[in-house]
């Protein structure tokens, strides 16, 4: 009712008073800042003051003709618009026409333009509202209330007294509900008032307004408090952190459905979590003056317990992931539970978050004390080791069927060689290799597939390429391998110890032409030749390109969905 009342806005109702008082009054005035600090309550108060009959001390006595007939919306010179729906052109200019003329009833014609910054969806709307604050009549007042002063001009800005609203402090807000609820004959604890006024995020309406929601109870304390909102609590939260940080999921998930069937909501219990998180994350980066910050929730004996299990990458992490679960959607339990499951498994993910929360998970248990690996006894107290028995090779017939090419030894790079140069040798010349006993039963059942040695390599610089492209099957993405095996997309040369693979399109030089298949491509060379063979990537000359055939391709460009380059 008067600027007295207003709790946590003493830099501007004094201010205002002492305007009054005086009758130093601006044509204008624009009141920013959050939601209920109390942005609207001022104006309407200062509509009063300024058309009072009798002030007290800058305050409206509430009393006389003209504060009586604003309070009750009788007198039509004091006008509140919502610029939220009425923020058209036609609205300002009715607005400015109409306040050219003299008040009826009191001194000052007062416009309180609330949510001043909807506005600016219209320009042509504030270019009409600036031009009646360049030139004011001496009977209006202009009272802007907004909560983005960054969307409106400049212009207007410059031409008003601004005043910021600030968030109120937890310590006045609690103060103010008890004696609100004292008034109104409610029982509220202090431990109930300061857990409201925390919620309340520095907004004395939303801290009333939760107030009234809890005003069932016939006695208000912390725990009806925590029932009416569907909070978990700060020791039920301090043991579901618990249980992730020990990435124990199976407590983690009992606790949330312990919590859920008392009829919490499963974002207020991640929120709450989060709020947790953020303490312990302030105490660790501010250990010393981050006292302030906190939110007061928890004692510094659980704080500090935390602080020494987490490290700040962890909860950052932990933190994002709570802010990236979906509660808001159709199945926000199930959102909640998966949310818990990768906070407890962040080996689960894949993402480079989770591996950094890995890393910092394995930092934080070699920070503690645990051993990273056990250490060594002495050799006088070490157990005696049972013997192992050899290796013993099994048939080919109890090969399991999982056996592969790439699980059989490598070729020994001696026979390789020997055996190209009797490959090398005339046709005529060359030894055949000596015949291997078969018995009955390996000949009777099918030959097991076994992998091509480099032995059986044709000879010559062909038969290095050809050997090469037989190892490196199942390498390679199969359209790179069919793309190298054919001889007008790739061909190789052996000079020396290197290797010319010359690509005869663009696009086998972009699919192959890679440090990764070059890597391969040498690796698989010594395996054949038994000596490192240097792999070069050259192009075919411009006019042995192997060049498209247009009309092709102007046939299937036809079909409209596919396209050349």
């Amino acid at each position: 009712m008067t600027f007295d009342d207003v709790v946590g806005q003493e830099h501007i109702t004094s201010t205002l008073k002492r305007q009054v008082q005086t009758g130093r009054l601006s044509h204008a005035y624009l009141f920013s800042g959050t939601r209920g600090t109390g942005k609207t309550t001022c104006a309407r108060i200062l509509a009063r003051a300024v058309n009072c009959e009798h002030p007290v001390d800058g305050n409206p006595c509430n009393r006389c003709a003209a504060c009586r007939g604003i309070l009750d919306e009788s007198i039509l010179d004091v006008v509140e618009l919502d610029a939220a729906s009425h923020n058209g052109v036609d609205d300002v200019r009715a607005l400015r026409d109409e306040a050219i003329f003299s008040p009826a009833s009191v001194k000052k014609r007062v416009y309180i333009i609330d949510e001043a910054h909807s506005l600016a969806s219209s320009s042509m709307a504030f270019n009409a509202l600036l031009k009646i604050l360049e030139e004011p009549p001496e009977h209006v007042m202009f009272i802007l209330c907004t909560t983005a002063p960054q969307k409106i001009l400049p212009t207007i800005v410059s031409r008003c007294q601004r005043h910021s609203f600030t968030r109120i402090e937890r310590s006045a807000i609690a103060a103010r509900l008890s004696y609100v609820a004292g008034q109104e004959g409610m029982d509220l604890t202090a431990e109930a008032a300061d857990l409201l006024a925390q919620m309340a995020d520095g907004g004395m309406r939303d801290a009333l307004s939760l107030l009234d929601q809890c005003a069932a109870s016939e006695h208000i304390d912390e725990a009806a408090v925590l029932s009416a909102m569907g909070l978990a609590g700060s020791r039920r939260t301090a043991e579901l952190l618990e249980a992730v940080t020990a990435g124990d999921v199976q407590r983690a998930l009992t606790q949330f459905t312990q919590l859920w069937r008392d009829g919490k909501e499963p974002a207020g219990i991640l929120d709450e979590l989060a709020g947790l998180m953020r303490d312990v994350l302030i105490l660790q980066v501010a250990p010393k003056g981050g006292e302030g910050l906190l939110s007061g929730l928890y004692d510094g004996k659980t704080l500090r317990r935390f602080a020494a299990k987490l490290s700040g990458a962890q909860l950052m992490d932990d933190m994002r992931a709570i802010r990236a679960a979906d509660t808001g959607g159709a199945d926000p339990r199930r959102a909640a539970e998966m949310c818990l499951v990768a906070l407890c498994l962040p080996e689960t993910g894949d993402t480079l978050a989770g591996l950094k929360n890995r890393v910092a998970r394995l930092e934080a248990a070699l920070k503690n004390g645990l051993p990273a690996a056990p250490a060594a006894m002495p050799a006088e107290e070490a157990p005696e080791r049972p013997a192992v028995p050899e290796p013993v090779s099994a048939p080919e017939e109890d090969m399991p069927p999982w056996y592969t090419d790439e699980d059989a030894p490598p070729a020994d790079a001696a026979a390789s060689r020997a055996e190209i140069e009797r490959l090398s040798a005339p046709e005529t010349e060359r030894a055949a290799p000596e015949a291997e006993t078969v018995s009955a039963p390996e000949r009777e059942r099918p030959p097991a597939p076994q992998p091509t040695p480099a032995s059986s390599v044709p000879a010559g610089d062909d038969g290095v390429w050809k050997a090469m492209l037989q190892g490196l099957q199942g390498k390679l993405d199969m359209g790179a391998y069919a793309m190298l095996m054919t001889p007008t997309q790739a061909s190789g040369s052996l000079t020396g110890d290197t290797m010319t693979v010359v690509f005869g399109t663009p696009i086998a030089k972009m699919m192959l032409g890679t440090p990764a298949n070059m890597g391969l491509m040498q690796q698989q060379l010594k395996a054949v030749t038994g000596r490192d063979i240097a792999v070069v990537f050259a192009d075919k000359p411009a006019g042995d390109m192997v060049k498209p055939d247009l009309e092709k391709l102007d046939a299937l460009s036809r079909f409209g969905n596919i396209k050349f380059e």
